[in-house]
């Protein structure tokens, strides 16, 4: 196998016995870069000397007797959100020409300590606001989109340019590439990951979370994230005994576990192929031995008014300076959306306000009866890059940047986890993504039942290459 195949997992195990040398890891994880480079554009920037030297210095380390877990000397990607110091953060757009971070984001510094080795900062649609990442193209179908905002991560991890990656996600920017490209996808309980050197989109919305090829691999990148940070104002302190249970055993025995199947809502305008895949991955949860309930999701109805009549006058409030003095540098549809929330009044932000903490309570009593609910990623796999819209089978018609919203902003207007795991290919071949959602800060429990449904499976492949 090539050492870019590798998962974190086996990285790390690889690393830590002394049968592959941080080095050489790097080095392979910076040539398949550099291969997929030209047809993919994952990456905005890689910076290979700085890699290799921090992979010599792991591997000193290591050598040394001084192993500081497992990402010590494993390759990763950041998006092009997340600040890194003496680094560009250029979020996607012209407005941050020449800006360079101070200094380290929280979660960069995180990731630092741990000893993983940085390749680069990944593409984002501009300032996260999009779900398509145009300046990225789909690691399975160089003609469709990637899924954004984080889809230079999502495409990256998919394509072994890089073992692991952060994105951000706040209507569904980790979950929706990583379903498009096949990879797994975690969005955290809000609060649970710090989000201080993050650059916003919208302040209640917003989480940071890691893409991975294997639910495992996400579960350690999780537990080197989480973490009270005063800085941030929605940080929340987690007991270290609850971070150290993120990894999940090896059974996949889920006898006694309640798995919510949506009757409405998840299952409404989506793609046969879609809706087929996601309910053989529901029927291998029964097979584990968890017990299927059917549910209602509740206050269904005002899910995407309540995440638009936050995200818009939030993400316009941010950007108000720039807005007035350097308009012209925004891309015209960023500058469209950013626009249309000058037009929300304050009281069309409260009433959205007040909606959510109903829709956190009624979600609340939601879990009393399960544990979790499991459902499609998003409607639809990639469609082709420049496709505006779908056409539903009794003739609706969506933006497809609103369809791929769709299933995910649930999570983030009520703040509850959210994995996003492979679950088979359409008849394109394209990846189909099972979304698993749970009770706030019980991520453990998400990744108990994707790692289940995982081994279930058959061993999955990284995106081929062209």
């Amino acid at each position: 196998m090539d050492l870019a195949d590798l998962t974190l997992t086996q990285a790390s195990e690889a690393i830590r016995e002394g049968r592959v040398a941080p080095v050489e890891l790097v080095d392979a994880v910076l040539g398949r870069a550099e291969q997929t480079a030209p047809y993919l554009s994952a990456y905005v920037t890689v910076r290979a000397e700085k890699a290799r030297r921090a992979a010599l210095d792991a591997e000193r380390e290591i050598a040394a007797g001084h192993h500081r877990g497992p990402l010590h000397g494993v390759p990763m990607g950041l998006k092009d959100l997340i600040d890194v110091a003496g680094e560009p953060t250029l979020a996607g757009s012209e407005v941050r020409n020449g800006h360079r971070a101070t200094a380290d984001s929280a979660v960069a510094a995180r990731l630092a300590a741990a000893g993983a080795v940085l390749l680069g900062k990944t593409h984002t649609h501009e300032f996260a606001y999009g779900l398509t990442t145009p300046q990225t193209r789909n690691a399975w179908d160089q003609g469709r989109v990637a899924g954004g905002s984080s889809g230079g991560s999502a495409v990256a991890v998919a394509a072994g340019a890089a073992t692991f990656a952060l994105g951000t996600d706040t209507g569904g920017s980790i979950r929706v590439p990583a379903s498009l490209n096949g990879v797994v996808g975690l969005k955290p309980t809000y609060g649970l990951v710090s989000r201080h050197g993050v650059t916003a989109l919208a302040w209640s919305l917003d989480h940071v979370g890691p893409l991975a090829r294997t639910v495992e691999d996400a579960a350690l990148v999780l537990a080197e994230l989480a973490g009270h940070d005063p800085r941030d104002p929605a940080s929340v302190a987690v007991p270290a005994d609850h971070v150290r249970h993120y990894r999940p055993g090896g059974g996949t025995d889920l006898t006694g576990l309640r798995i919510g199947v949506p009757r409405t809502y998840y299952f409404d305008h989506v793609d046969p192929d879609v809706e087929a895949a996601v309910r053989a991955g529901i029927a291998q949860l029964a097979d584990l031995g968890a017990r299927l309930v059917d549910v209602d999701i509740p206050m269904a109805r005002y899910i995407q008014p309540v995440h638009w009549g936050l995200m818009v006058p939030e993400a316009t409030a941010y950007h108000e300076r720039e807005l007035r003095t350097v308009p012209d540098l925004y891309g015209a549809d960023i500058r469209a959306l950013l626009e249309a929330g000058e037009l929300m009044t304050a009281g069309d932000y409260v009433r959205a306000q007040r909606a959510r903490n109903l829709m956190r309570q009624a979600w609340a009593d939601l879990f009393t009866e399960v544990d979790v609910i499991a459902a499609p990623t998003v409607p639809m796999t990639a469609v082709p890059a420049q496709q505006e819209s779908v056409t539903w089978s009794d003739g609706t018609v969506e933006a497809v940047s609103e369809a791929y919203v769709r299933l995910s902003a649930p999570a983030n207007v009520t703040g509850v986890p959210a994995l996003s795991v492979p679950a088979g290919r359409d008849r394109a071949g394209m990846p189909i993504g099972m979304q698993l959602i749970g009770r706030p800060f019980e991520e453990s429990v998400l990744l108990r039942v994707g790692h289940a449904y995982e081994q279930s499976q058959p061993s999955r492949i990284l995106a081929p290459s062209p």
